[in-house]
């Protein structure tokens, strides 16, 4: 298997974000700064990794009728561990991002991603995936983030930019969340058409 390809397919191909346009909860909601849209790319990422590494390692033993619930479990156990982990070493992100990470727990990404290619895959390719796949979902969660953090509130990561007076608030509050995605989404669109 071309490993490779396996890791582009996630980041580019089918982003989950800008081209499969999955997971768009945590993606519209966390993502009114750069660091919030990194942070929660991370959590997911982990989950990701390890769910589709575990699901291909027990892919022969799980029963077809219980599939998608010890499915559930394997993802539910790491974001318990995940979440437990946040809460004990960086209290800012659990509460910036406070019950968005137990929600990883039904995030499409993942569970996607356990049904179309970790059981039917080797463990290695499953990590692959998983790592191409939460980077790309990473990076759109941090781009994201950073177009509003700058609109909304001329800054960067915290760091300012723009002076106050050209704050636009509407792009640090939901109906923002909307407009830059849509934005993103078609200029990424018209990027891979003029490739294509």
């Amino acid at each position: 298997m071309n490993y490779i390809k396996v890791l582009n397919n996630g980041i580019v191909k089918e982003n989950p974000t800008f081209v499969l346009l999955l997971g768009m909860c945590p993606t519209l909601a966390t993502t009114t700064s750069a660091s919030n849209g990194l942070s929660m790319g991370l959590a997911t990422m982990f989950v990701l990794i390890c769910s589709n590494f575990v699901i291909s390692c027990i892919k022969s033993i799980t029963p077809d009728k219980v599939r998608i619930p010890v499915f559930v479990v394997v993802i539910a156990s790491f974001v318990t561990v995940l979440q437990l982990l946040i809460k004990a070493y960086s209290p800012d992100i659990d509460k910036s991002l406070g019950i968005f990470i137990p929600l990883i727990v039904v995030n499409c990404i993942i569970l996607g991603r356990a049904e179309a290619f970790a059981c039917k895959n080797s463990p290695l390719a499953s990590i692959f995936d998983g790592i191409g796949m939460g980077i790309g979902f990473t990076m759109a969660l941090t781009l994201l983030g950073i177009v509003r953090e700058i609109l909304g509130a001329g800054s960067v990561f915290g760091f300012i930019l723009l002076p106050e007076t050209t704050n636009i608030l509407l792009f640090v509050l939901p109906p923002g969340a909307f407009i830059t995605l849509g934005l993103l989404v078609a200029i990424i669109n018209r990027l891979r058409n003029a490739k294509g």
